[in-house]
């Protein structure tokens, strides 16, 4: 276990290795690289497509790590982006070339599943409702 002295980002690096772990899982690959690209890709792609006064309120939620992914290179100026599903996926899954390749709809699904596990209920259906309806099949059974 890594030990930083401080609580606080002791807990934060403990959660996010549980994600990481729940994600390879959900993705059924066991390299913690493809964890951590699926997470930087999914959270790239979806901030982008989210408000930011929506990103910011997801923030809250999420482990320090986590939240300095979410942030990383983050520009509010013309959010939300606008695009599709499918756009979203080539987006995740250009993360995920990093390693070869992977399957961008199978590492979306993971990394939902892992944080809408996580987060409030009610900041859930505030991201589910900022995104247009096309998009509730990378949730479904999340």
């Amino acid at each position: 276990m890594t030990s930083t002295g401080l609580q606080g980002l002791d807990r934060s690096i403990q959660k996010t290795n549980r994600w990481m772990n729940e994600i390879s899982e959900a993705m059924e690959d066991q390299r913690r690289e493809m964890a951590y690209h699926a997470l930087r890709g999914v959270l790239f792609a979806l901030r982008d497509r989210l408000p930011p006064y929506e990103v910011f309120n997801l923030s809250a939620q999420v482990p320090l790590v986590v939240r300095g992914v979410l942030f990383e290179g983050y520009d509010t100026k013309d959010k939300p982006e606008k695009y599709t599903p499918e756009e979203f996926l080539a987006r995740v899954s250009l993360e995920l070339d990093n390693l070869g390749g992977g399957d961008p709809e199978r590492a979306t699904r993971a990394v939902l599943g892992v944080l809408f596990n996580a987060l409030d209920p009610g900041e859930v259906e505030d991201v589910k409702h900022a995104l247009p309806e096309a998009f509730s099949a990378f949730w479904s059974g999340a």
